[in-house]
């Protein structure tokens, strides 16, 4: 039996625009019942967030010390967040 990671990972810090979002994209619909997506990105991806609204998903956002963000995804009906 194959074991299903939680969290996947997108380190879209040294992509160009629009790659991290069409990684996420990709990631949200290859994402298994209780996975969750992680980006990290050295800018806020606003456009993102309606996409992520409408496809059912929840995001927290959190800026680093250093500049970058944190994007924490969900379905969302998996608890609180935006």
């Amino acid at each position: 039996m194959r074991e299903t990671i939680d969290e996947i990972l997108i380190d879209g810090r040294d992509l160009e625009p629009p790659e991290p979002m069409l990684r996420v994209l990709a990631a949200l619909d290859a994402a298994q019942p209780g996975q969750t997506v992680r980006l990290l990105l050295p800018r806020e991806p606003l456009p993102l967030y309606p996409l992520l609204a409408q496809r059912g998903w929840r995001h927290d956002t959190v800026a680093q010390a250093d500049g970058n963000y944190v994007i924490h995804i969900r379905r969302a009906d998996s608890g609180a967040g935006n």
